[in-house]
């Protein structure tokens, strides 16, 4: 096997399964050093938070594209990015901001969203679709009104979408 990343002999080979579907991951040593799957300390042991962070789909580094730019500081805290990278946590409120290029994309990713919208009850959730496919109804029937047919389609649409998942 070759790393997916340089092409070198790959050393670490990594399973992911999500939803039963597998999918197989090798890395080169350096590769592997280079987005800290290992802790520096013992080389054999494995970094979980960047592990976790890797496979969640953060671009890779390359050893190759060895960036040479300053390593990024929150001038609130002074945490380095690379020090989130190893403990998975963020020194204070403001390196949202600082490390929101590199942050948004790592969100997105894991939460499907960049926005918190917490969780709806179980008991409360049919009645808040029904509430939803109510105001896109009266929406559909004002665009057909205007005859905004376009959009009044993708709304048909996403109503449809919506009842068939909520059925499911």
């Amino acid at each position: 096997m070759h790393c997916q990343f340089c092409s070198r002999k790959a050393s670490v080979h990594l399973t992911k399964i999500i939803r039963g579907r597998t999918q197989e991951i090798h890395l080169c040593d350096a590769c592997s050093h280079l987005n800290d799957l290992f802790l520096p300390e013992d080389s054999s042991e494995i970094n979980v938070p960047a592990l976790v962070q890797f496979l969640v789909g953060q671009t890779p580094a390359v050893p190759s594209e060895s960036p040479t730019s300053p390593e990024e500081v929150c001038p609130h805290c002074g945490t380095k990015y690379s020090a989130f990278r190893v403990e998975g946590r963020l020194g204070c409120p403001h390196e949202y901001e600082v490390f929101r290029d590199r942050l948004e994309p790592l969100l997105e990713k894991i939460h499907r969203r960049l926005e918190h919208c917490g969780k709806i009850p179980s008991r409360r959730r049919p009645m808040l679709v029904r509430k939803e496919l109510e105001t896109w109804r009266i929406e559909l029937a004002g665009m057909i009104a205007s005859e905004n047919f376009e959009e009044a389609a993708r709304l048909r649409d996403r109503i449809r979408e919506r009842r068939s998942t909520d059925e499911s």
